[in-house]
């Protein structure tokens, strides 16, 4: 599986953007495709993750730091996921990961640690001004 991560970029604060992560190397009948961020000085955080076990068993999950402001959402026939970011805050500042596990049918609970996710993209800087 191989992502690409990318729609980072400057803006203002309280402004909005979105990033993209697309995915190649197959389809897979089930998975889970999360955002994580890292700030310069701090570790890698969970951000949102869409999970999906087929047909219309598909969830979603936000920290809280971004509950209310960024919406994630997939395309199925782009193999993509999107992270919606709005009302942004300089505090988001940091680079934004994608991620992906597959075959999590068996899985059940959460998404949202870091080792949960074998495949990552590379990355894409959102800096927000004050």
């Amino acid at each position: 599986v191989q992502l690409q991560a990318f729609g980072g970029g400057l803006v203002q604060s309280g402004g909005s953007l979105r990033l993209s992560c697309t995915a190649s190397g197959g389809t897979f009948s089930t998975y889970a495709v999360g955002w994580f961020r890292q700030a310069p000085g701090k570790e890698r955080e969970f951000v949102s993750t869409f999970y999906w076990y087929g047909g219309s068993a598909e969830f979603v999950d936000y920290a809280d730091s971004v509950k209310g402001r960024f919406t994630i959402s997939r395309d199925n026939a782009k193999n993509a996921v999107y992270l919606q970011m709005n009302s942004l805050k300089p505090e988001d500042t940091a680079v934004f990961y994608c991620a992906a596990k597959i075959d999590i049918e068996k899985i059940r609970g959460s998404f949202r640690r870091v080792r949960q996710y074998p495949y990552w993209g590379q990355g894409t800087l959102v800096t927000v001004s004050s």
